[in-house]
């Protein structure tokens, strides 16, 4: 396995970062997932605008790589025809304490990985132990601090179901753990607002731009559901069951996937 290191490949089991990196110490940096399809990466433009926008949210120097051409070359060199890609971005090595450095040395992480089998139709709880803070402007930024996330999917795991519903502070409906949600409610394909605590995903701005509407979502309006399906850049998953109340249908998720999962 090859991956990219800062600005070239090397191969897995020689690559190394420095223990002082923040992104290992404090959790300072940004990711990406990105679906390799066809030999193209989907929807690049959209990951790399939203890593920027990122990094202006925690002041973090993009550095002046071409990182288009390292995710192409990192696929390429692992034969990468169909799969997933990750890009990692860290503030780089630091001192101690937590105010960064003045002149920070970004380190740039890219890996390579197939793409798993479909997932059947996901199970849904929703969290009680975690809640997802709307008015932290980390709530619409993809860093690489996930304790949250993975507080909710332990729950859901111990729960007997495949990931959990976050609300926010205000009990509204944001997010799943690791996905998007979209519910139709009377007829009508809504997702939660970015007001809501929602991280802006590219798989949904492409669902908004099929129509969708944002608005905000109580648990007892998602549990009147039709329909619920999740989105993420690796594409749509129909939800089965929400707190164990089986949902009647797909055809909204299945409609909408073969229009734009792999575009």
């Amino acid at each position: 396995m090859m991956l990219w290191l800062g600005t070239g490949l090397v191969a897995q089991e020689v690559a190394a970062i420095s223990p002082l990196d923040r992104g290992f110490t404090l959790g300072d940096g940004l990711f990406e997932t990105l679906r390799v399809k066809g030999g193209r990466v989907l929807r690049l433009e959209a990951h790399l605008a939203r890593l920027a926008a990122g990094a202006r949210v925690l002041g973090l120097p993009l550095p002046a790589f071409d990182f288009p051409a390292a995710l192409l070359a990192t696929a390429q060199a692992n034969g990468l025809a169909e799969g997933v890609l990750r890009l990692t971005l860290t503030r780089g090595s630091g001192p101690r304490g937590v105010l960064p450095p003045a002149h920070p040395a970004p380190t740039l992480v890219i890996t390579a990985a197939p793409m798993a089998p479909p997932a059947p139709p996901a199970r849904l709880s929703i969290a009680e132990g975690t809640r997802r803070n709307e008015r932290s402007p980390l709530s619409r930024v993809k860093s690489l601090n996930y304790l949250d996330n993975i507080l909710a999917r332990q729950e859901a795991a111990g729960r007997g179901t495949d990931d959990a519903v976050l609300l926010n502070t205000r009990d509204r409906v944001a997010e799943t753990s690791i996905a998007n949600l979209f519910a139709v409610l009377g007829g009508e394909l809504v997702t939660p607002p970015l007001a809501d605590g929602v991280l802006p995903g590219v798989m949904r701005a492409a669902v908004l731009a099929e129509g969708a509407r944002e608005r905000s979502i109580t648990p007892a309006e998602l549990a009147t559901a039709s329909e619920i399906f999740l989105t993420s850049a690796l594409g749509l998953r129909s939800v089965r069951a929400l707190k164990g109340r089986e949902l009647p249908g797909f055809a909204v998720a299945e409609h909408l996937r073969t229009r734009i999962e792999g575009a």
